[in-house]
């Protein structure tokens, strides 16, 4: 006899559940994402319920910890053959359960929206995912920044950069974006870095994040250099307090697709500094 759905056991995922991982993104209509994906399952706790037919997950979400100050909720998936069957809701329960009083930050769909507001989420934000390529012009706008591939030498400061912009230490999730992403982008004056970019692979476009700079002169300069690495078509999801950005991209050739609502739990507003912060590195990581 078959086990009911709401018993089915919810497990920790590992690496070796990656395919997985990313065979139940394809299932929802999302890019399969497997570097994100690696990205996540060594850094957060992944927990997933099996397909009681063997067809792999057939949910799963992920926590992210930054110390006890934070921790971000991502890539709550359920396989469209188990939609609305409470599985969501029961990984949603296990994932706040392990969080305990720590407050959570997470970016909601449409779809997903309803329910995290039925957990005591709020709205506090939104970023607006822009996609397509940059056109020519678009560098004409940047000559004064200087913008350069990163090198090794410069994780220890991209580190202590984004701890200054998230508010929070994230050595564990940035230094390993080197092994992870195409390539790293920083910007630089006579003082030091002023700004970052990762470029993540993609089947279908690249993706940019997280995308972190001084003011939007250097945002667009990283921008220009990071879509212009890729060879192909990007994305990106640009904070919504950052119009001037938005608008600039889009009035280079980009295309706005749509956006997603900033949430959190436990917490009115989220630490660090979102003057510097244009892009998220992941809305799966916050």
């Amino acid at each position: 006899m078959s086990t009911a759905l709401p018993e089915l056991p919810i497990r920790r995922l590992t690496r070796d559940d990656l395919a997985a991982c990313a065979d139940l993104s394809e299932d929802r209509g999302w890019s399969r994402e497997e570097s994100t994906w690696g990205l996540l399952l060594a850094a957060g706790t992944a927990m997933g319920i099996d397909d009681p037919e063997g067809k792999g997950l057939a949910a799963c979400c992920v926590l992210t910890p930054y110390g006890s100050d934070l921790a971000a909720v991502g890539k709550l998936l359920v396989a469209r053959r188990y939609g609305h069957q409470g599985m969501g809701r029961r990984l949603m329960d296990r994932v706040m359960e392990a969080a305990g009083r720590t407050p959570l930050v997470l970016y909601a769909t449409p779809y997903g929206q309803p329910l995290y507001q039925k957990l005591g989420f709020t709205d506090v934000g939104h970023v607006e995912r822009v996609r397509g390529r940059l056109s020519p012009s678009a560098a004409g706008s940047v000559t004064d920044v200087k913008t350069r591939r990163a090198t090794a030498e410069d994780i220890p400061s991209i580190v202590k950069l984004d701890a200054e912009c998230f508010g929070l230490d994230r050595t564990s999730v940035i230094t390993r974006l080197p092994g992870l992403t195409e390539r790293l982008w920083v910007a630089e004056d006579s003082r030091g870095l002023t700004g970052f970019a990762a470029v993540w692979d993609s089947s279908e476009q690249h993706k940019i994040g997280p995308l972190t700079a001084k003011d939007s002169g250097t945002a667009r300069a990283l921008l220009v250099a990071a879509a212009g690495s890729a060879g192909g078509p990007v994305r990106t999801d640009i904070d919504g307090r950052h119009r001037d950005l938005l608008d600039w991209a889009v009035g280079h050739g980009m295309e706005p697709v749509g956006s997603t609502v900033l949430m959190t739990y436990g917490i009115d507003r989220l630490p660090g500094d979102w003057r510097r912060s244009f892009a998220p590195l992941s809305v799966a990581t916050g």
